[in-house]
């Protein structure tokens, strides 16, 4: 997992390199406000899905892992929280749907943290990163996110 501020890229960019760098330009670039909710195919190895939800408490939402794609998620107003684990044998499986959706959702995750996400930061998740998304920072709250999907298979 990598964990940043769109505002430091420029300074910062030369540590993350090709497709993942590409994205991150992508969201530094874009003005995500009149976008309306929905999929927005970029390239052959990424798309871009803008979100808005009240975030929940943690209890009400499902950890998840995903095998072909990397998330960029990247929070472009409110402030959420997201829970983030590394996989784990010990993780409890609720639903397996790697093959007909790339996800794969936990009853239990060992280990999990809170990472607290206000408007402008971005987590890249990885394979091996469990994370629990739209979850309330203090309370519920209301966001406007995108989540940038990216090919494993696009990394080299």
């Amino acid at each position: 997992m990598i964990f940043g501020q769109l505002s430091n890229l420029a300074k910062e960019k030369a540590a993350i390199g090709g497709v993942l760098q590409q994205g991150l330009e992508y969201l530094a670039k874009t003005d995500f406000k009149p976008m309306a909710v929905g999929r927005y195919e970029i390239d052959e190895n990424m798309y871009a899905l803008v979100q808005e939800y009240v975030t929940q408490p943690k209890a009400d939402r499902k950890a998840e892992r995903h095998d072909k794609y990397i998330d960029i998620q990247y929070v472009d107003q409110g402030e959420e929280c997201i829970g983030f684990a590394l996989h784990s044998p010990e993780n409890e499986v609720s639903e397996d749907k790697l093959a007909e959706k790339d996800a794969i959702f936990y009853k239990t995750v060992k280990d999990e943290v809170a990472l607290v996400m206000p408007a402008g930061t971005y987590a890249i998740f990885f394979p091996a990163d469990v994370h629990r998304p739209c979850c309330e920072s203090k309370q519920p709250g209301q966001v406007r996110k995108v989540v940038l999907k990216i090919k494993v298979s696009a990394l080299g």
